[in-house]
Formats: structure tokens, sequence, C-alpha cells
């Protein structure tokens, strides 16, 4: 027995000393340079709540997306049109989302085959006959309608979460809330403004030849001719940090987008303008790009994002190799947050924000202090109660419940949980679990010590008669934690990790810790009789 007692305290140094290595970086401020080349360096991360930072919640406009789809399938009719050589056949999208086409009647079994078997995604909803033509009018299938819905909240939500983990936030909570809503939490942010305005661009990219035969005044004032558009950008910098508005006249063709693009990275200017993007393409978008050059030399290419355009260079020669650059009298931080946007990805939609929520770090603080006095006053009140009722035996349940707390702690640490305020109330409740049950194992010995048993009887009955009590209230609110963490969201999900986790290590610390305190003074034989 003395040997098994002396293997289960072992591993209890063990976890003690792994759980003291886990908490250093969290309760020491700096470590040696060496800790951090083999040790865990990672402390606790403080929730939104405890450490102030952003709450947004922002609504994708599914609409939108699906719109553009209809456009795409618009283009792609029109060019599979032109490849089967059915000619006379015009394709234009009307009421948003439906698209109308006009088909000659020689044509008309030809298109309606075309359309079976290229486009069974589309719908035909009504079709009108007269004048020597037929008018078919076409929507997305419903099915289609809510891949492209779900597609668009999906995709937004990555884009998103790869835009703000290059932002650097750390631990942040990124979910899908609803239908189209996607909740986000920047604990710890300091720049709010501008996270919003990295979460929130588009970032559409796209390249346009400038029209110079055009003369823009007339453009503006008589509105621009057919196939062309107006478009704003900002030469210099003013005083708002933005300069003098420019417009452009462009065709409206876009001759490539930033789907193309495998990288995006901020380059220093030999000149006085600041620095630049650099944009690197996968090969597809290479050679699309050499071929634009190539066939417009002297011509001016407009970089547009999100319908501004950052510059019109001429292009001089052929541009191969894959890599163009995006000038625009950046500072560094904006050249810098340009890149974050474009190697991110572009966002299927736009999105909104509408809801906004901002908590300062004092108001954090007050929470931690908050519910660290709520952690001592209850504490101490179980220390009170436990040794005034229990004795010895209620001093070694207290420092089971320390050891509890201990370990606990180092489990959010190793696992790099977020803790919260609703997790300090896990915390709590957890304590009193904890005492539960070693009130459970106390008020069984007692029992056993009058009925006249021995003092090492006497322990052995009580624990084995408490434990499957102590397991099955235990077990039941475990799983209780784990609904809630898999259903609930932010707060729920804080407050059912630290549950969770303080329902193993209160078993562990309740049963198994003082179990090892009994038996090793037993086998020593310095147990004679029990204070409870």
């Amino acid at each position: 027995m003395r040997r098994g007692v002396t293997i289960r305290l072992a591993l209890f140094i063990v976890a003690t000393l792994a759980s003291l290595v886990y908490l250093a970086p969290t309760f020491v401020r700096s470590l040696p340079p060496w800790w951090t080349n083999f040790l865990p360096s990672d402390r606790i991360h403080l929730g939104l709540d405890l450490q102030g930072g952003s709450h947004l919640v922002l609504e994708v406009k599914v609409d939108q997306a699906i719109e553009n789809n209809v456009e795409r399938v618009k283009a792609d009719l029109t060019n599979v049109l032109r490849e089967r050589g059915i000619s006379g056949v015009s394709v234009e999208r009307v009421q948003g989302t439906q698209l109308q086409v006009k088909v000659p009647a020689a044509n008309v079994e030809r298109v309606r085959g075309l359309l079976k078997s290229d486009f069974a995604n589309l719908t035909v909803v009504n079709t009108q006959t007269g004048g020597g033509t037929t008018e078919f009018f076409l929507t997305l299938s419903k099915e289609e309608m809510r891949s492209l819905r779900d597609y668009a909240v999906d995709q937004s939500l990555e884009t998103i979460r790869n835009r703000i983990d290059q932002f650097g936030v750390s631990e942040p909570i990124i979910q899908r809330q609803g239908q189209q809503d996607i909740l986000i939490q920047l604990p710890g942010i300091q720049d709010p403004e501008r996270a919003k305005e990295i979460i929130g661009k588009t970032a559409l990219l796209e390249f346009k030849l400038v029209d110079d035969n055009v003369n823009v005044e007339d453009a503006l004032k008589n509105g621009p001719p057919p196939g062309r558009q107006i478009l704003y950008g900002y030469v210099g910098k003013g005083e708002g940090g933005l300069g003098e508005k420019t417009p452009y006249v462009l065709e409206s063709r876009t001759l490539m987008t930033g789907e193309y693009i495998t990288d995006a990275r901020v380059r220093p200017s030999s000149q006085l303008q600041g620095p630049y993007v650099e944009l690197i393409l996968n090969s597809t978008g290479a050679r699309l790009f050499e071929q634009i050059t190539a066939a417009n030399v002297k011509r001016r290419l407009a970089i547009v994002l999100d319908n501004r355009v950052y510059s019109a260079p001429v292009i001089q020669e052929r541009i191969g190799g894959g890599r163009a650059s995006i000038t625009g009298s950046f500072d560094i931080k904006e050249a810098r947050d340009l890149a974050i946007v474009l190697r991110a990805g572009a966002l299927p939609a736009p999105v909104e924000i509408v809801e906004e929520r901002t908590v300062g770090p004092s108001l954090g603080q007050d929470s931690i202090r908050q519910g660290i006095t709520s952690f001592i006053v209850g504490g101490a009140l179980v220390v009170v109660f436990m040794i005034a009722y229990y004795k010895g035996a209620g001093l070694v349940a207290v420092v089971a419940v320390v050891f509890n707390i201990f370990y606990m702690l180092a489990i959010l640490a190793g696992f790099q949980a977020v803790l919260t305020l609703p997790g300090i109330a896990g915390i709590v409740l957890t304590i009193g679990m904890a005492v539960d049950a070693n009130v459970l194992i106390n008020e069984r010995i007692r029992e056993e010590l009058r009925a006249g048993r021995a003092v090492r009887s006497a322990i052995e009955a009580g624990y084995q008669n408490a434990l499957p009590a102590i397991l099955d209230s235990n077990v039941t609110t475990f799983l209780s934690g784990v609904i809630l963490f898999q259903f609930g969201t932010g707060p729920i999900k804080g407050f059912a990790v630290t549950l969770c986790v303080g329902i193993i290590t209160t078993v562990i610390t309740a049963v198994y810790l003082t179990r090892i305190y009994y038996d090793y003074r037993i086998a020593t034989r310095r147990l004679e009789r029990i204070s409870i």
C-alpha cells in the first residue's frame, strides 16, 4: 500500500510542477529569455469584459452577393451564346435577380436546350411570345439561392477571420449569429476605428482602362458616355489625411480582378511619395496581366479598390513576371492595412455594422476587481465553515480546494482558453461543488466512526460510499456544461469552459488528492484518530 501511495503522490507532485510552469507566464511579469525557447510562454487570455475592447455585429448583404452572381451568370450566358454561334439574342438583368433573354423565333429551341444543358441552376419563371421573339425570364433556383446565401456568410466569416488574424488581435471571437450576421469581439483592441476599416472593407480590386479621349468636365456635367463610368481618386495628402479629389473617366469593362492575387506586400519607395503595395499574381493572373499590358501600351491602367482609384499609371511596356504595384501617397499604416485586406481576400458581399459596443479598459478592471472580490469573499466563507464544522478534515478539504483552483487555472493557461467574467462565476461555482464533494466524504466518514469502526476502515468506507454520489452529480453537471459550450455564445461559452474544467479538477482533488493524504498518514502509522 505504501508503494502505491508513493506513486500517486509522485504523480501529483509532477502535476503541480507542470501547473507552475504553465502559470508562470501569467503571474511572473519578466521571465528569463531562455524560458520562451523551451517552456510555455502564453498567459491566461482575458475576455472582452475583463480587458476591454470592441464588440461588433456585422450584417452580410447577401442580396448583393446574389445580384453579383446573377451578373456573372449573365456574362457567362452571353459568352456561351457567342461561342455557340447563336445570334440575335439579348441578355439583360431586370428586377435585381432576374434575367430577361430575348430570342428570335428561329433560335428559341437552341436557346432552350442550351439553358437546360449548361445553366441548370437557372429556373424559367415566365415566358412571353410576340413580335417574332420569345422572352425568357430566368432566376436562380431556390437551392442555388440558399447555397449562395450560406456561401456569402461563410466566406465573409473566413475572410474577416483572416484579416483579424493578420491585424494581430489576441484571442478574438468570430462566429456566425443568426442567418446573415457575424459576431466579432476584439479583446484589448486599442484602435477600434482602424479595426472596423479593415474588417468592413469589401476589397474588390479591379483593373480598368482610363479613357483619355473623353473630356472629364463634360462627363461630369452631362454624364459619362455609354460603356464609361466616373470614379474618383485622391492626389497628394490633405489636412484630413486624403488629398485632392480627382475624377477619372474609366471604361466600365473590368479587365482583371483581385482574385488572381496570391500575396500583397508593403515596399519602401525610393521617391518621396511614400511606400507602395506590391501585388504578386498567380500563374493565370500573370499571363492575363501580361496580355492586358501588351495590348494597351501607352494607355493608363487604373487600379480600383472598392470603387476608389488608387493609381492610374501609364503602361510603358508589356509587364511580365506576375507582379504589379499600387501607389497612392500612402503612409506606412495605410499601406499595411491595404496589404492586409488584399492578402486576406475580398468579401463576397458588403457588410454593415448593425451593432457596436466598446468596453473600456477601466470597466474591464472594475469587472476583474469585482470578480476577485466575490472569489475572495466566497472562498473565505467556505474556509471558515469547513474548518469550524469539520476541524482537521475541513482543513484538508480547504487545501484540496486550493489545489483545485491551481490546477484549473493551469489547464486554462495550457489550452490558451479565454477567461471572462462569467468564467470567474464558473470558478466560484466550482469552489462550492468541490466543497460539496468533501462534505459528502466527511459525512460518510463521520457515520462510520459513529458506528464504531476503526479510523482506517471508516476512511475507506467513507470514500467508497460517497464516490457514486459525487460522480453522478458531477457527470450530469459536466454534460450540461458541454451542451452550454456547444450551443451557447460568448459569455455562456466562457462560463461553460471553466465549469467543465473545474468539474474535472474537483473530482481529482476532492476524491483522490485528499485520499492520498489519509492513505499516507495511515501507511506511516501516524493516524491514530481523525479530527472530524
